[in-house]
């Protein structure tokens, strides 16, 4: 590593990358390196895998948590996982890079939205890439209420990602983003959120995502104009 790489690393903070379900857990750990669960998190190799819980309760708690052990003052923190498409003609398997996240807390703005979908459309060819607010909600969200969603202009909606980056802005200054599977989308609406059957194919571009988040990690590490 150059003296000016080993002086950005300095000044910034390891990537701290967050989800809730085991299944979202297994994907990125089989393309990781290592694994920790919330109540323990420490440093696994490029990057630190946090497991939350499911909602945005478990998601602030896990996060403030981790966020509060020695090493992670300074982490860029990235929310990952699964989520439900709110645009018609998203499909199980498309990406959604949030440009903000939103829940009655507030909106919180994510840092180099352009640059992480560039890097996911690389790692992941042939996936469609979605960018827009990605809005928090501590239900499953289904029918109507999609619907209504999408008349606020939000393109896509899951449990903790709005929580975790609000509990990580909260925190301290620090690159944060948000990018999330299409598992569930207006045509192919799953029966329960544990149903994967139209998510296997979720689930191999979670494990395909990570050097994406490596590229917008190093990137966050370069100084700010």
């Amino acid at each position: 590593m150059s003296a000016a790489a080993d002086d950005r690393a300095a000044r910034g903070g390891p990537l701290l990358v967050a989800c809730a379900l085991r299944i979202e857990q297994v994907a990125l750990r089989s393309a990781g390196r290592g694994s920790v669960r919330a109540a323990d998190p420490v440093q696994a190799g490029a990057h630190t895998l946090l497991r939350t819980g499911m909602g945005p309760r478990a998601a602030e708690r896990a996060l403030r948590r981790a966020l509060d052990r020695p090493g992670t003052e300074r982490a860029a923190v990235l929310a990952t996982g699964f989520c439900a498409g709110l645009v018609p003609g998203m499909s199980p398997g498309d990406l959604v890079v949030a440009a903000e996240t939103r829940d009655p807390r507030g909106t919180v703005p994510c840092t180099g939205t352009a640059l992480l979908a560039e890097a996911l459309a690389r790692a992941v060819p042939g996936r469609t890439v979605h960018t827009g607010p990605l809005t928090g909600s501590d239900h499953v969200v289904r029918g109507q209420e999609r619907a209504h969603l999408r008349a606020t202009g939000a393109v896509a909606v899951d449990m903790e990602s709005a929580a975790t980056l609000w509990t990580a802005v909260r925190g301290g200054d620090r690159p944060v983003a948000a990018v999330r599977v299409i598992v569930d989308a207006p045509e192919h609406e799953l029966v329960r959120i544990g149903t994967v059957r139209g998510g296997i194919s979720a689930f191999r571009v979670l494990r395909a995502v990570l050097p994406a988040f490596y590229e917008w990690h190093r990137s966050s590490l370069l100084p700010r104009r």
